[in-house]
């Protein structure tokens, strides 16, 4: 069983920056990969980045590139999306997912554990 908790979340001005972080409870954390999600009201659940076990590769959905990096600690069990340059279309709950390595990191029903989500607003 794998519990994620995120935070970090709140409101910032667009330009502004947010750093979340996910700590994860479980012994082989290095064992998954690790994503962030984010889901605005009455839309769909959306990839946001991704990283392997080892913080090797990382992925990035085209919205995002140059503004947002993933990153991971192992050592810590906590895995962190720097986001910068926000603005108000970022607005969304973010949620850190765990999935096994060598499934698609993209897909998200792959993922086999959630965190509970963390809101994240960006005001004009």
């Amino acid at each position: 069983q794998v519990q994620l908790v995120e935070s970090g979340g709140g409101l910032v001005q667009a330009g502004g920056s947010l750093r979340l972080s996910c700590v994860a409870s479980v012994r082989t954390f290095s064992g998954f990969s690790m994503g962030w999600f984010r889901q605005a009201p009455g839309k769909e659940r959306e990839f946001v980045a991704a990283i392997t076990w080892s913080g090797g590769v990382t992925y990035y959905t085209d919205s995002v590139k140059g503004r947002f990096t993933i990153s991971r600690d192992n050592a810590k069990n906590t895995v962190s999306l720097q986001m910068n340059s926000l603005k108000p279309e970022d607005t969304s709950v973010y949620y850190c997912a765990a999935v096994r390595p060598f499934s698609s990191v993209w897909d998200t029903s792959m993922y086999e554990y959630w965190g509970q989500g963390t809101q994240v607003t960006v005001s004009s």
